[in-house]
């Protein structure tokens, strides 16, 4: 069998725990203005982040044109929120639209916004400092502040307002600051429908397992690609735990199992170890990727140096399929899952590149028909206890009562409450112990009442032969508490 050149995934050590946390958004988009210039795509960047951050997690509220009272009424609620969702709450605020600078402070501008005088405009505008207190009042331990804000200066033309951007402003602890470009420059509005920095923000907030650090170097990388050096997005943090807008979700330990067991199987093109898989997991996390590997290694066997298949036997000398035949009666075989299509493969090809995966699968096969597992190794020696008098004559059994002798794990238990506990035995050799150790016996088979009595007439009709004989995941007391029962006519 050829060997995958791929690298085991490190999945499981990065997986990343999600926080129970409430999540607040307020997004500000302005785009409409009265006296100055309209910015195009501020309203629709303000959408896409509303968008954006509702898909993983925040409860937003979104405004849009916002005059300097809906500007203000909207930010004292925001602070209300954050004060009323606890301390574990995350606190985002995100503005898109015209800001200036002037003596160090940062202005957002409401959409009536009217200045003549530089000496007016706290009267005018909103002091963006006054974000990080509302936010600073709420003592939650995250807080995020965006500010797409930067695009140009609506007002240069009045003295002491001809500074470009924004000022930097210190952040508070536990705050982090992320500015659209780097103070003191402009930002560009984008020539589609949205800024470049918060068309690369909200792609990049949706990646699975992106620290924020890591979020906002990913958005300045793609600015500055897409405006070729032109706007270099800055950021700066205080921040004292980690966050992640998408975290990882938790695995329980079935999945941790399923997933060490994927990663050593996917290392191999072996047809016998991907059907193991699908087999153990079936309906799992990577059966799609199994099914499409495994269907890649049947036809990667079927290569041109492949000797053409003998006839299934001498004696009877029909000419052999064609290999493209052969794969199809596999393909066939695998998608029904049905004996006789595997059957039907071995009566063509005994020798054939998959006959010992068909065998496998015949035996499995057989089994579900008896709805008992077989197993590769000799069951333990243990002692049996009976509840009655030694006797050849075994005691009655119902469905609906404890069975009256049996391995420990079954003694005193109903039919029905052995099916849903745990095998003791490996239904496959060489499956992981990981792998059907923590199943339950139910899982497995279609254990109804009236699919057990089913299956304890075969061990009465076969007496003490193969039904009898092979072992089983409670091993052979099980069995013949089953056969006793069916005896009784199933009662």
């Amino acid at each position: 069998m050829k060997v995958l050149s791929c690298i085991v995934m490190g999945f499981l050590a990065c997986v990343q725990s999600a926080a129970a946390e409430e999540r607040v958004a307020l997004i500000v988009g302005n785009s409409q203005y009265a006296t100055v210039a309209a910015l195009d795509n501020a309203g629709n960047d303000a959408r896409l982040m509303s968008q954006s951050l509702e898909a993983v997690g925040f409860r937003v509220t979104l405004v849009e044109d916002a005059t300097q009272i809906e500007l203000k009424r909207a930010i004292a609620q925001f602070g209300r929120d954050l004060r009323n969702s606890g301390s574990d709450t995350v606190g985002l605020f995100y503005y898109a639209g015209h800001g200036v600078q002037s003596f160090g402070s940062n202005y957002l501008l409401p959409v009536d916004a009217s200045l003549s005088d530089a000496a007016d405009l706290d009267l005018v505008a909103f002091d963006a400092s006054a974000v990080l207190r509302q936010m600073a009042s709420a003592r939650n331990k995250t807080n995020i502040v965006i500010l797409d804000a930067c695009r140009n200066n609506p007002f240069e033309n009045i003295a002491d307002l001809n500074d470009n951007g924004l000022a930097e402003m210190k952040a508070p602890t536990g705050t982090y600051l992320a500015y659209a470009t780097a103070p003191g420059a402009v930002a560009l509005d984008g020539s589609g429908g949205n800024s470049p920095f918060t068309s690369a923000l909200a792609r990049s907030i949706t990646v699975e397992g992106l620290a924020i650090e890591q979020v906002f170097k990913d958005v300045r990388v793609s600015v500055i690609e897409q405006t070729g050096g032109a706007q270099t997005p800055w950021d700066t943090s205080s921040l004292t735990q980690d966050f992640f807008f998408k975290p990882k979700p938790n695995l329980t330990p079935d999945q941790l199992t399923e997933i060490q067991l994927w990663n050593s199987v996917r290392l191999t093109e072996d047809p016998v170890q991907i059907l193991l898989y699908l087999r153990a997991y079936p309906g799992g996390m990577f059966e799609a990727e199994a099914r499409q590997m495994l269907s890649t290694a049947l036809r990667d066997e079927m290569g041109e140096d492949q000797p053409v298949p003998r006839a299934a036997a001498p004696s009877a000398p029909k000419p052999a399929p064609a290999p493209d035949i052969e794969m199809e009666l596999m393909e066939v075989a695998r998608a029904s899952g049905s004996k006789a299509d595997y059957e039907a493969y071995l009566d063509a090809y005994p020798d054939g590149i998959f006959a010992e995966m068909v065998r496998i699968e015949i035996a499995a096969l057989e089994e579900k028909e008896l709805a008992a597992l077989s197993i590769v190794e000799p069951e333990p020696e243990r002692d049996e206890p009976v509840t009655a008098q030694e006797s050849n004559v075994p005691l009655p059994v119902f469905f609906d009562q404890p069975m009256p002798e049996g391995i420990e794990e079954i003694l005193g238990k109903t039919i029905m409450q052995a099916a849903a506990g745990n095998p003791l035995f490996s239904p496959i050799e060489g499956l992981p112990p990981e792998a059907w150790q923590t199943k339950v016996c139910s899982d497995c088979h279609q254990w109804t009442r009236d699919d057990l009595c089913a299956q304890a007439n075969t061990y009465v009709a076969q007496s003490e032969t193969r039904a009898l004989d092979k072992m089983h995941p409670y091993g052979g007391s099980f069995k013949r508490n089953l056969k006793t029962w069916a005896q009784g006519g199933c009662q």
